[in-house]
This record gives C-alpha cells, sequence and structure tokens, in this order.
C-alpha cells in the first residue's frame, strides 16, 4: 500500500501539521489543501494587487521548516497551493530550495483557468492524472492550481500503481479517500459531535492517513500518539461532508457512496472498502467569482422589553437615512425574560447593506447608524464601531467539455506532458446525481409506538457545510434501530418544521442506508455563496448541531448511542 497523510484542510489550517506528519511516523507522500471557494477570491484579489502573487503563501512557510527532513525521508509533497499561480509557487520553491541549500525536483500542474474576462477568476475542477504524471517524472514536489480535492490522493495512487482511465473502481475507492482526508483533522475526530467521548476530549486531533492498497481498498488512519481517534462514526461524519446525492462526481470517475463500506480495523484504523466507480461526466465544473460589490454591518443591542418595538424602530430610522435598497435587518432573541445581567437580557439587531456603490455602503451607512446612539431605543448601544465597506465575492458553478482544458503537467525538466481527457465519459452522470432519489421523502416503516422528549442529538450525529449558495445536512444514526427511526422520521417535511429557514427553499434528500445516514441538499440556503452571505453562520457548519439541538419525540425503545 501507499501511506499519504494530509497536513492542511484549508488556507489557515495548523501552521505546524506540515512538521507534525514528517516527525510523527512513516509516510510516502503528505499532501496539502489550500482551497476552498472563498480561498479562490482571496487569491483572485491577492493577484490583482501583484500579478506574481495568486498562491498560498502561508505554504512557502511551512514547507521552509520541513522539505529538507521530506526529501531525506523521501516523503513526496503534492499540494494545491498553487492557487492562481502554480508556476509561481513552483519557482518560489525552487529558490526557497536554493536559499536553504537543496535540490529539489518540482513539478506543476496547469490549464485549469478558464478566460472570463468578466471574472475575477474562473477555474476549471481538473482530475489526478496531472499530478501522476509529475510524479512520474521524478518530482519530489508537485503543485496544482484548482483541482479536485481528492485529486491530490488519488495521482500518487495512480503514480504507484500504474491505474488507467478504465480502472474505475480503483479510482473510485482512492477518490472516496481523498474525500475522506482532503479536510484534514476532520475526519480524526475534529468538529465531530461527540467530541466529549473522544480519548482526549477532542482536545489536539491528529491528522489523518490513508494507506491506499492497489484495489482501491483504503484503511484511515494516524500517527501512533497523536490526539482525537479513527473511529467509524468519526469517518462516516467527513463522508458525509459536502456531498450531494449518492453519485460522488469528480473528473476521473464518479464515486458510488452507497456502495461504501466502513469496519473497525484495529484501534484509530478503519477499512474503507467496496466502493463501487462509474464513467466521468461529458464536463469539468468550473468556479466562478465575481465581484458582487460592497457591504457593512452594524449590530445594535437591545435589552429589556419592547424588543419587537425597539427592532422596528431603529429599521424606519437605517431606512430613512439611507435608503431601504440593499438593506437587510436580522433580529436575534438572544434576551430571557428577567434577567439578572445585561447580556442575558439582550437581543441584537444586526443591520446588512449590501450595495455597488462604495460611498454609500461604508461610512454613509455606518455613520448612520452611530448617530442613533442618543435618538433612538431607550438603551440604545451598538457592538460595532463606524467603518468602510468591503468588497465581497459571487460564486457560480459553470462546466466546460472535458476536452475543452488543455490539462498539462510541467515536470521538472521542464517537459510539457499533455493529459488527455477520458475516453469514456457519461452525458447522464450530472443529471443522474442532480436528481436521483431526490424525491423520496421518508422510509417506508411507519413512525408509531411509545415516544419520549428528548434531544435529537441523543441518538443521531451530524456533519454540515457549503458548496456555493447551498449547503448540505448530513445526518447518520448511531445503531441500526436508531436508523430505521431515523430514515422513516427525518423527511424533507420534519426538516422544514425543524428548520424553519429552509422551508421556503427546495430541499433533496438522499438516503445512505450503508451508513446507516439521510443527507440534504437545501439550495439556495447561502444566498450567492459563502463571501456573500449574510448568515450568522455563513457557510453552515453549526446546522447540523443546531438540529441536533432540538427537543422531539424520540422512539421509547431507541435507547442512545454508545461511545466509539
Amino acid at each position: 500500500m501507499i501511506r499519504i497523510g494530509n497536513a492542511s484542510g484549508f488556507y489557515g489550517d495548523r501552521f505546524t501539521a506540515w512538521r507534525e506528519m514528517l516527525d510523527g511516523g512513516e509516510l510516502d507522500v503528505l499532501t496539502g489543501d489550500y482551497l476552498a471557494e472563498l480561498t479562490m477570491l482571496i487569491l483572485a484579489r491577492d493577484r490583482l494587487r501583484d500579478p506574481g502573487l495568486g498562491y498560498a503563501k502561508t505554504f512557502l512557510r511551512q514547507l521552509e521548516t520541513c522539505l529538507g527532513t521530506a526529501l531525506d525521508r523521501g516523503v513526496r509533497i503534492v499540494t494545491n497551493a498553487g492557487g492562481l499561480n502554480p508556476a509561481g509557487l513552483a519557482a518560489a520553491i525552487d529558490a526557497l530550495a536554493g536559499r536553504l541549500g537543496l535540490s529539489v525536483q518540482v513539478g506543476y500542474v496547469e490549464g485549469d483557468t478558464i478566460q472570463r474576462p468578466d471574472a475575477l477568476s474562473a477555474n476549471a475542477y481538473l482530475g489526478a492524472f496531472g499530478i501522476a504524471a509529475c510524479l512520474d517524472g521524478g518530482a519530489d514536489v508537485v503543485v496544482t492550481g484548482r483541482v479536485t480535492d481528492a485529486s491530490l490522493v488519488v495521482g500518487p495512487a495512480i503514480a504507484r500503481y500504474e491505474w488507467g482511465r478504465d480502472d474505475l473502481d480503483e479510482l473510485a475507492g482512492a477518490t472516496v479517500a481523498g474525500h475522506l482526508i482532503e479536510c484534514g483533522a476532520q475526519v480524526t475526530g475534529g468538529n465531530f459531535s461527540f467530541f466529549t467521548e473522544l480519548p482526549d476530549g477532542g482536545h489536539r486531533p491528529g491528522f489523518p492517513i490513508a494507506e491506499v492498497h492497489a484495489d482501491g481498498t483504503t484503511v484511515l488512519t494516524k500517527h501512533v500518539g497523536t490526539g482525537g481517534a479513527v473511529t467509524v462514526e468519526t469517518v462516516t461524519a467527513q463522508l458525509l461532508y459536502e456531498i450531494g446525492g449518492p453519485a460522488y462526481l469528480g473528473p476521473d470517475v464518479v464515486a458510488r457512496l452507497d456502495t461504501v463500506t466502513l469496519r473497525a480495523d484495529g484501534p484509530d484504523r478503519v477499512q474503507v472498502s467496496g466502493v463501487r466507480g462509474t464513467p466521468p461526466p461529458t464536463t469539468l465544473k468550473v468556479g466562478v467569482n465575481n465581484l458582487g460589490g460592497f457591504r457593512n454591518s452594524m449590530t445594535f443591542v437591545l435589552c429589556g422589553l419592547d424588543i419587537e418595538a425597539k427592532a422596528a424602530l431603529v429599521r424606519g430610522q437605517v431606512e430613512e437615512a439611507v435608503g431601504k435598497d440593499g438593506l437587510e435587518f436580522v433580529l436575534a432573541r438572544t434576551d430571557h425574560p428577567d434577567a439578572a445581567d445585561t447580556e442575558a437580557a439582550s437581543a441584537l439587531l444586526h443591520v446588512h447593506l449590501r450595495d455597488g456603490d462604495k460611498a454609500r455602503a461604508g461610512r454613509a451607512f455606518s455613520s448612520a447608524a452611530v448617530e442613533l446612539a442618543l435618538a433612538s431605543y431607550p438603551g440604545c448601544t451598538l457592538t460595532t464601531l463606524p467603518g468602510d465597506a468591503t468588497p465581497y465575492g459571487v460564486f457560480t458553478a459553470d462546466a466546460v467539455p472535458q476536452d475543452a482544458v488543455a490539462h498539462v503537467a510541467v515536470l521538472p525538466s521542464g517537459e510539457r506532458v499533455p493529459i488527455a481527457p477520458p475516453l469514456h465519459t457519461d452525458p447522464a452522470a450530472t443529471a443522474t446525481a442532480a436528481t436521483a432519489a431526490a424525491t423520496v421523502s421518508g422510509g417506508e416503516a411507519a413512525v408509531g409506538g411509545p415516544t419520549r422528549r428528548g434531544l435529537l442529538g441523543e441518538l443521531v450525529g451530524a456533519r454540515s457545510g457549503d458548496k456555493g449558495g447551498d449547503a448540505n445536512l448530513g445526518v447518520w444514526a448511531r445503531t441500526e434501530a436508531g436508523y430505521a427511526w431515523l430514515r422513516a422520521w427525518l423527511t424533507v417535511e420534519r426538516l422544514a418544521e425543524l428548520l424553519p429557514e429552509t422551508a421556503p427553499l427546495s430541499v433533496r434528500r438522499y438516503e445512505l442506508p450503508n451508513l446507516r445516514a439521510v443527507n440534504f441538499v437545501i439550495e439556495g440556503l447561502l444566498g450567492a455563496g459563502v463571501a456573500a452571505s449574510t448568515r450568522f453562520d455563513p457557510q453552515a457548519k453549526a446546522l447540523g448541531e443546531l438540529l441536533r439541538a432540538r427537543i422531539v419525540d424520540l422512539p421509547a425503545d431507541v435507547p442512545p448511542g454508545v461511545a466509539p
């Protein structure tokens, strides 16, 4: 098998993780994922200021602490930290090695950039064969731009086992492995619903390792002595993160998540097997970032009595001062009756303004809010100071034909190797992924019998996240009996009752019996995407925990789950 570790799940992840992973035990490859939809916007703005930038600068500082160690131990590094400028990062790594007195072979992958004159950035999600070509060409370090997150793992596996385009089950298995470790410690106990049951209480989870075998079967694990845990449930949680239906689309293969089997394989070891693959779609996803305008926010503290009336007064005053266009008022009823201190007695009124006019969204708005301090409701105070507006981006997803992208691997020698698109694709793959099981509202089993009032989280775990303007919410049961109830009980209609903000939206529901899970895709919950969202939880990361905190009628004959 090939041991592939991960040392970064996002731009800003634990700085010391690269050093920890290299020092913690044996590895063949160490990967780092830096790119998210919001990150691409950040890098695009960096490159506007300096055309030589556009890559994750943090990675260079991390690499400086451990490049020599990786070379000494023969650990190859694969990262998408190249962002919008993989060639620039590759050159910077060469320069860094020169300063350190090291000899390093660097390859990079390009071709993801799509020319859109009206966009800040537009990038196709490339596959893994360019990474494999760089490794086959002798690269110690491979830098990419926008490849799929899973490709960072699939590429090294292709290079090790010489898989071809038609080895779909093997590619699918490695794709699932890549999806599991792409978010770093999130598969080893990070952000885990039952964190209090972890050996260290979730204090400092280690980063993950995927032991990928020639048939695509993988064992998820971590270095001995690191925190967190690797259990069937921690792996289930990450498998449900930011997915749609059972068909997990990729540029090289469609991995069928409804074929995944998870089995404990010893302490902190979980085997992931049985994954089946089908041909990829004819198109590649393209992430497009545009400047949406400018925004600003001010928050009023409303204490004590007449909360609704106080909020209405502020609304009228602000609208009169700056006009109604682009304003959004969100009243958070955090107040408690008969409270003994100011904070417990207070609600928060968040006032957001988005506008194409930077001046109107800037001081004109924030100063107008501050000017109400002595001329509004009793007890008027704000938690924010007047400030200028900031630009925000809008993310949209598009598609281009696979053969319309010039996917190229640039080897350490300088040779440019074109990467051909898949020979066999499935034109129906995209439509199938969007519609499969979407009309299923619940299981056939009747919900009945004695019940007890309790927290939904006693029986289920959850993980949620963002996909552009949509949110996903995966919910798994801890026991088979719990899943029989969950499958029948948690319908789209029930979800709307428990999470009212989902009621007016289009919601797709999918069942994954092999994971004892259901997954919801909530379309438009995040508006125009994370960078433009004014929700209190703009990436929907806490949506699952909100659901688990609801008090519902639980089946009296289904006991709470047990610790992993």
